[in-house]
């Protein structure tokens, strides 16, 4: 007897939750069953997004979400709604439960759990009361080529020659693409916000022995800088308003387009590591550039994320229109240009959904939950913080429970 799929609703059209849809042609078990957006019209293109790729035959586009919660067709949701919707739409996803017959058998959501440690422990405390399992989005911790590399300097490295002490991850391109991310009181930051919770967790993860729990390494003092290096440029003010209008004004509101962070760490047999990780809005480049580094006493790991294993050239003579046809976040249309055949699996969204989809249906613990994306927030809090007041931050200060980078914030 088959077992009965694992029916999702998707919280968020955008960007992000399309790479889910896609990579969910290699996930078995699952089916999209609903999708809830800002406009009905959006949410009903990612409908047919799934319905094309087979992945969701009976989906459709919900009002609300707490109508989709509350649908019993619906088995699990996974959240991409914009940062500063965080709160409101756990609250509908707590409404919506209580008015179940059955629990929901998971909540995902993605990076970063919220705008700040304040606002993510709220997000922790409603899916506390809501009572199920949870799964922190975090990707690049699936990505094949990581999770392979990782996988053999442990194995290999570290068993003959000792334990890996530093890892690098770096993030860097052009810019996000919708207006949200550029309004500082919605997003709640910049580059460090939006691109260094994945930098700082999968260089934590690098140098976490395999099976080990995250408590297994304490950070102890976090680094960083940060800067507006080119939005606040006049040229640049004036492209980012020609894209979204007048409310994206960097050269009044800028957030940060750069930074880098160190952060200390102890083992729990008292040897010390070190993460540096650096993120930006200011790269241009064919595409992203994403890169891994693991380093041991006799051995080194390198994961360009770049290096797709395919590369086209146009000359000069091939025009068209401007778009992401090859590879995320791409900046040319002529050159050499790498092209990634299957970028929800290179990226790991197909991995790392494959787990969350297994986790709820046997409802385990997953290995990755809402208090992962608690911890990461407080490494991002105190990063910002370092970088205004010029000193090195403990991730136990407890000042960073209220902190906010820019200040005020506007609600939903």
């Amino acid at each position: 007897m088959s077992q009965q799929p694992l029916r999702i609703g998707f919280v968020g059209a955008g960007f992000n939750t399309r790479f889910h849809i896609q990579s969910l042609t290699e996930v078995r078990d699952c089916e999209v069953m609903g999708v809830v957006s800002h406009t009905k019209a959006s949410a009903e293109s990612a409908v047919n997004l799934a319905k094309e790729l087979g992945v969701g035959p009976s989906a459709r586009a919900f009002d609300s979400v707490e109508e989709m919660t509350a649908d019993s067709s619906i088995d699990a949701l996974w959240l991409s709604n914009p940062n500063h919707t965080r709160i409101p739409v756990m609250e509908e996803v707590l409404a919506g439960s209580q008015r179940r017959d059955t629990p929901l058998k998971g909540i995902c959501l993605e990076k970063p759990l919220a705008r700040t440690l304040q606002e993510a422990l709220q997000v922790k405390g409603i899916a506390d009361e809501i009572g199920v399992p949870t799964g922190y989005l975090e990707n690049m911790l699936w990505a094949p080529s990581v999770v392979r590399a990782r996988e053999i300097l442990w194995r290999r490295g570290a068993k003959l020659s000792g334990r890996p002490y530093l890892a690098r991850a770096t993030e860097e391109h052009s810019g996000p693409h919708s207006a949200w991310f550029w309004q500082r009181d919605l997003a709640g930051g910049g580059a460090l916000l939006d691109m260094m919770c994945h930098s700082i967790e999968a260089a934590r993860w690098l140098l976490t022995e395999p099976g080990a729990p995250r408590s297994s390494l304490t950070p102890e003092k976090v680094s960083a800088t940060v800067g507006t290096l080119k939005w606040n440029e006049p040229h640049y003010v004036q492209e980012l308003k020609n894209r979204y209008g007048d409310a994206v004004d960097w050269s009044k509101n800028p957030a940060d387009d750069f930074s880098r962070a160190t952060v200390h760490w102890r083992t729990d047999d008292g040897r010390e590591l070190l993460t540096e990780t650096t993120s930006s809005w200011c790269f241009v480049s064919a595409g992203i550039r994403h890169t891994f580094e693991l380093l041991g006493p006799e051995y080194a790991m390198e994961v360009n994320m770049a290096q797709c294993g395919a590369s086209v050239f146009f000359s000069r003579e091939v025009t068209g229109d401007a778009g992401e046809d090859l590879v995320e976040k791409q900046n040319a249309e002529q050159g050499l240009m790498p092209v990634s055949p299957n970028e929800p699996a290179h990226y790991g969204y197909a991995g790392e959904n494959r787990y969350f989809v297994k986790s709820f249906l046997s409802g385990t613990q997953t290995k990755l939950d809402f208090q992962d994306g608690v911890e990461v927030m407080r490494l991002l809090m105190a990063a910002y913080k370092s970088a205004a007041e010029d000193r090195a931050i403990a991730p136990t200060e407890p000042e960073l429970e209220t902190y906010r980078p820019f200040g005020e914030m506007r609600p939903d």
